[in-house]
């Protein structure tokens, strides 16, 4: 952001996103995020019962769904947000993630906050091997109008791309 003379807000002091929110009330047209995958020791008791589980209590063994949850509660009515993600997220069942994915598909009376779902071409980052996808949520797909530009009415789809053969390891 630095480099590219971009403004930002990271917030007063370095911190734990989940446990000390530092941009509580920030509702975002955009939000792109490359979270880190599988996260295993995020959970902590006072994230119990917060609003921003608005599809359902994360699992304490798997970060995943609370940076989904995180990054939709911090959108405007109209906002979208692309997050990268390890591929699992896709389709895991354990510990009530397929509960969370559904209620992300059925929310706002059927038209889901899901848009886009992408299977990205495995060795993608030099920090992992695993496979990854990457998630395009957004409020208010209804038609609509976003600077002047009108918008189709995406209530209840959700577009699938499987890239994972578009890629060449160099």
């Amino acid at each position: 952001l630095a480099i590219r003379g971009l403004d930002f807000k990271l917030g007063r002091e370095p911190s734990d996103t989940f446990t000390h929110n530092q941009h509580p009330d920030l509702r975002a047209d955009f939000v792109v995020a490359g979270p880190p995958f599988n996260i295993s020791d995020w959970w902590h008791a006072s994230l119990t019962g917060d609003p921003r589980w608005e599809y359902g209590q994360p699992p304490a063994g798997n970060a995943n769904y609370a940076w989904l949850q995180h990054m939709l509660h911090h959108l405007k009515p109209t906002g979208r947000t692309g997050i990268v993600l390890a591929n699992g997220s896709m389709s895991s069942q354990q510990s009530g993630e397929g509960e969370i994915r559904k209620a992300m598909l059925e929310a706002a009376e059927g038209a889901g906050v899901v848009d886009c779902m992408v299977a990205m071409p495995g060795q993608l980052f030099y920090s992992t091997q695993i496979p990854a996808c990457l998630w395009i949520l957004a409020k208010g797909r209804s038609n609509g109008l976003v600077k002047k530009t009108k918008l189709r009415d995406r209530r209840g789809e959700v577009l699938f791309i499987d890239a994972r053969k578009m890629g060449v390891l160099v």
